[in-house]
């Protein structure tokens, strides 16, 4: 009986780590007729490309034909581009208000979680890094072709000191007790240690279920319940164990921090990736571009897409941070740092549905070719930081023969017009994911 369970336990544990697609069927080769090919870097001349099986087959600008009957899709000089790549999602608190994900059944907000996992897709977001959730059932849902979605690459709960940004406790639930975890923790949105060992302990544990990098929270945050935005939070030590233990099982830490401080620490701790960083100054930008550290900002703005807060310290915290974006991208330029394009769309089903919108306020710093390569080959090469722990090992965010066959038919050139993407019900045509057509707009012959 003994050796029986065991054997069931090592079944499911090994479950969680299923090569993605399992369930899906290969499908017939895709050629895309007469396209303009932006390939993450720049656009081309017309092209045909052969997609066959997941990969990029053949790219040539000599009509493709194939052996195999195949589905033709006339592109007449339309734009051909790589899926799109949002390095600062999160799938469960994209949809529910503040107050539904702290208080209705998991059930409820994972069957939001699935619907927003489609429109994420149809909005042409075929990759998503994942930076605090419960994501992981969801994932293999999506990989096992249960339902549609993006790639995910979940950091499972995300970490934090007592008061910290992730401590969503309430405030009855204060002091804690060692046998009783509170409902956040319990659900896997967040969880707290105080300790390095403690801080290992978590990092763990989200990696034995299948953590693609950890997330630390090491500052003040806009939606924090608790700390206040300029407060320095974990110590160096704790960052290190969690740095240490991402590195044993071949990944890496990304922090949520604001603060010149909070930054230099995650940097000494042995982070990769600054999540935000709207107030980060001169010295400490340079210090992110010697040490070849990922700046994962996002284009926070005082306009109709903002992240609304529900209080007035909320408002104040966001206009603060509002407040320094600008700086961010000019220092994030004037260095040369490693820029990554994510949204961070918290609780606003209808914000949500603006995500391609957000890559039109990104001409505030950079022209649409620099956006698109940001949201394609760069977020790419960061999440490829993975390493050992990529869920999706295999090129993104290229169109090259061999990589992954996640790619968008554009009616229109984004490279000129990137608002293009603002509306991806109309100019979205063909979506594809892994080899698979998920939306056609009546392209296919």
């Amino acid at each position: 009986m003994a050796k029986s369970i065991g054997a069931l336990l090592y079944a499911l544990a090994a479950l969680s780590v299923v090569t993605p697609s399992l369930a899906q069927t290969a499908s017939s080769p895709v050629v895309f007729d007469d396209v303009r090919v932006f390939d993450g870097n720049k656009l081309t001349a017309p092209m045909n490309v052969l997609v066959e099986g997941n990969k990029i087959a053949r790219i040539s600008a000599e009509p493709i034909t194939t052996t195999d009957a195949a589905t033709h899709i006339a592109g007449a000089g339309r734009t051909l581009m790589p899926g799109l790549i949002d390095a600062h999602w999160h799938t469960f608190m994209a949809r529910p208000s503040m107050q539904m994900a702290s208080t209705a059944p998991m059930t409820l907000i994972t069957l939001m979680a699935g619907a927003e996992a489609q429109a994420t897709l149809l909005r042409g977001f075929t990759s998503v890094r994942d930076l605090g959730g419960p994501s992981f059932g969801l994932k293999m849902a999506i990989d096992r072709g249960v339902i549609d979605g993006p790639r995910i690459w979940p950091s499972g709960a995300m970490i934090s000191q007592s008061g910290g940004h992730g401590d969503f406790r309430m405030l009855h639930e204060v002091p804690a007790t060692p046998d009783k975890l509170s409902y956040p923790e319990r659900m896997g949105m967040s969880a707290i240690a105080d300790s390095p060992d403690e801080v290992r302990k978590r990092s763990r544990e989200q990696l034995l279920q299948g953590a693609s990098q950890i997330k630390l929270t090491v500052g003040g945050g806009v939606s924090s319940p608790y700390g206040p935005l300029d407060t320095v939070q974990l110590s160096v030590p704790e960052i290190r164990a969690a740095v240490e233990a991402a590195a044993n099982w071949g990944t890496y830490v990304t922090v949520h921090a604001y603060t010149p401080e909070a930054i230099r620490n995650a940097i000494e701790g042995g982070a990769k990736v600054i999540d935000h960083g709207q107030l980060a100054d001169e010295a400490t930008v340079k210090l992110m571009a010697d040490k070849g550290i990922w700046w994962s900002l996002q284009p926070f703005l005082a306009d109709e897409m903002a992240n609304a807060q529900p209080d007035a310290a909320g408002q104040a915290r966001a206009a603060e941070v509002r407040a320094g974006t600008d700086n961010a991208y000019r220092l994030a330029r004037e260095f040369g740092v490693k820029v990554a394009f994510g949204t961070d769309i918290l609780f606003d089903g209808a914000l949500a549905a603006q995500q391609g919108a957000q890559l039109q306020r990104m001409t505030r710093w950079y022209t649409p070719a620099e956006i698109l390569k940001m949201a394609t080959a760069d977020n790419a090469a960061l999440l490829a930081l993975s390493d050992r722990r990529n869920p999706y090992p295999g090129k993104l965010g290229v169109v090259e023969v061999g990589a992954l066959a996640d790619l968008l038919l554009v009616d229109g050139d984004p490279t000129a017009d990137i608002g293009l993407l603002s509306d991806p019900a109309k100019n979205l045509l063909v979506i594809m994911k892994d080899g698979r057509i998920v939306k056609n707009a009546g392209m296919a012959n």
